[in-house]
């Protein structure tokens, strides 16, 4: 299927390792123009040299997303370096679970910056742009859980379950502008930390195997491409039957 995003500049937080990582990979592939941006100088430089071996045209940019003006920096030097964005891919995140009583305020303070504070200010900084250039597309990621959140999941369910309803609401604020703003919910994608979540929970996968970063990267690029041009406003389950909701 020919996607239709050749040329096109993509933004993407928190891309230097695991879904967002996959993200870049699969943008690229399309031939998508990539800024990325991540904590750690070291990891992002050394992906985006990966990258530009295969010819890819990448801006790495060392920014925290829990930081105030770090989004909005990242944005400008994506517009500065490429003149547009015309994708935004919210990614940065963690999965921190924990009983209610053991969540501090600084805890819930963290989780909030970059799972809900980070999106808003990613977006503000972005949608002005993309309103100049006729339209965008806004990619939240998120998590299953964040439609039925469950005890001792504070507080990501909690932080994510924010995070949809920012989303819907601005999927209707920015219609008229044509920048359609979507998630996707996670479920068990592989990593060291949901390996061993899972061996110590025991719960299993419909599908019989945890999901591989390269298949949420899929359903990103799918959102940010032409053959979904009338799809705003819904989040998609990327968790091999695992939720009991849709």
């Amino acid at each position: 299927m020919e996607l239709g995003l050749k040329g096109k500049v993509a933004a993407v937080t928190g891309g230097s390792e695991g879904i967002g990582r996959a993200t870049v990979q699969r943008l690229v592939a399309e031939g998508v123009k990539v800024a990325l941006c991540a904590r750690r100088a070291d990891v992002l430089e050394t992906f985006a040299a990966e990258l530009r071996k295969s010819g890819a045209d990448i801006l790495p940019v060392v920014a925290d997303a829990t930081k105030p003006g770090d989004m909005e920096r990242f944005i400008e030097e994506t517009v500065r370096k490429y003149g547009r964005v015309d994708i935004v891919v919210n990614n940065a995140g963690g999965t921190g679970q924990d009983p209610f009583e053991k969540v501090s305020d600084e805890a819930w303070q963290k989780d909030l910056d970059v799972k809900v504070f980070a999106h808003i200010r990613t977006t503000r900084a972005a949608v002005p742009h993309m309103r100049k250039n006729g339209g965008g597309r806004i990619i939240n990621l998120n998590m299953v859980g964040a439609k039925a959140p469950f005890a001792g999941s504070f507080p990501t369910t909690i932080s994510r379950a924010a995070g949809l309803a920012l989303t819907k609401a601005l999927s209707k604020e920015y219609a008229g502008d044509n920048i359609l703003v979507n998630a996707v919910a996670v479920g068990k994608i592989k990593s060291m930390q949901q390996e061993r979540r899972a061996a110590r929970t025991g719960k299993t996968v419909p599908l019989g195997r945890m999901g591989e970063s390269a298949e949420v990267a899929n359903v990103i690029a799918f959102l940010a491409s032409d053959a979904a041009s009338y799809v705003t406003g819904v989040c998609i389950n990327v968790d091999g039957g695992i939720s009991g909701v849709l």
